[in-house]
């Protein structure tokens, strides 16, 4: 079977982290680059890594690289690619493109170049396609490539109710990565929102595969092999696990929300979910595991000052309480990290989140 790269698009920041997992994962890790993460593989890797990986927010199928310094160039090299092996005439197909560093710098006129050659395979356009082809130009090479996962990644088909400024499952799942989950632990989240951190341990454990439930671009290709991706969708038998996923959150509607995702993605005999304060949050029964919280900080919910507060009383909580526990926290705001007054070790490098530069702050075991 014919192999290729294949390009695991990432949240600037946490390329590091989505190599690790795919490594964790089995595939082979090639490359990290600003953006993503590169692994080679044949179509089974691709649906693999749509169905498994829970970092990426998409997979790119890179299929074919060729020289183009002028727009004739292009033209004529593009309707030569081997398009009708890929793409089915019955289905739509958008175009994407982008230019950097070459003599050819408009994109609007690469895409225009490109759906003229697609146009002539036999193929249609349609801006509302599932299917992305994606032209890149950089240094007068050009590489095509197929947007394989059509909806971004984090949308796992589970969380419709949201709370606000709402983390994305990618995110969370590498997060949880980075302080050292692997689904042998409890993990608790004081100020759950809408239940991702709980959702995503809770799966994680159970091995259940963050694309389970949902349908991929991939499915309208030629290459697409409805027998065998069956086959690897097949669920892991269900185990029994000696300890719980919990979240609390002062909000009731919160709390309404992260019931009903949890029903959704099939955890919630594993979950507990209450509506309680930071004040009165209490050490669940059962062996130490991971604290992971992301809570409002100055530019994204509240206002800095009256935060500092809550930061504290979330950090005495969790210092007199929860001995034994590992504490991950989200924040842009170094000065409410520190507010908590937790023994953080250096924290992450910045990820954009919603606009903004977070770092992930971390500790070891509580004493």
């Amino acid at each position: 079977m014919q192999t290729f790269e294949i390009f695991l698009l990432s949240t600037p920041g946490l390329e590091r982290v989505v190599a690790e997992e795919a490594a964790a994962a089995g595939f082979d890790v090639t490359g990290k680059h600003a953006g993503g993460v590169t692994i080679h593989g044949a179509w089974p890797e691709v649906w693999r890594a749509n169905l498994e990986l829970r970092g990426p927010g998409a997979v790119l199928a890179r299929l074919g690289t060729f020289r183009a310094s002028h727009l004739s160039e292009l033209d004529k090299k593009a309707r030569k690619f081997p398009w009708d092996e890929i793409l089915r005439a019955d289905t739509p197909v958008k175009v994407s493109a982008a230019c950097k560093a070459s003599r050819i710098y408009h994109s609007g006129a690469v895409k225009q170049r490109v759906e003229d050659a697609l146009k002539a395979a036999g193929l249609t356009i349609a801006e509302d396609a599932d299917v992305e082809v994606m032209a890149r130009i950089e240094k007068d090479i050009c590489t095509i490539s197929i947007d394989t996962s059509g909806a971004l990644l984090h949308k796992r088909g589970h969380k419709e109710a949201m709370a606000k400024a709402p983390l994305r499952e990618t995110m969370a799942s590498l997060f949880l990565r980075q302080c050292g989950y692997v689904g042998t632990e409890p993990v608790l989240d004081p100020m759950c929102g809408s239940g991702t951190f709980v959702l995503e341990a809770a799966e994680i454990a159970r091995g259940l595969h963050p694309g389970r439930d949902r349908a991929f671009a991939f499915e309208k290709l030629k290459t697409f092999d409805a027998a065998a991706w069956a086959q690897m969708r097949l669920p892991k038998p269900a185990v029994d696990l000696p300890f719980r996923f919990t979240g609390f959150d002062r909000d009731a509607g919160a709390i309404t929300a992260s019931k009903a995702n949890a029903e959704r993605a099939g955890v919630a005999s594993m979950t507990d979910f209450a509506q309680a304060p930071v004040s009165a949050l209490r050490r669940p029964e059962g062996p130490p595991g991971l604290v992971i919280v992301n809570p409002p900080y100055g530019k994204r919910i509240g206002d800095v000052k009256k935060l500092t507060g809550l930061h504290a009383a979330l950090g005495q909580a969790l210092r007199e309480g929860f001995s034994g526990w590992r504490v991950g926290l989200v924040t842009n705001e170094k000065a409410l990290a520190q507010a908590t007054g937790l023994p953080f070790i250096k924290p992450s490098a910045p990820v954009l989140h919603g606009g903004l530069r977070v770092h992930l702050w971390r500790t070891e075991a509580l004493k």
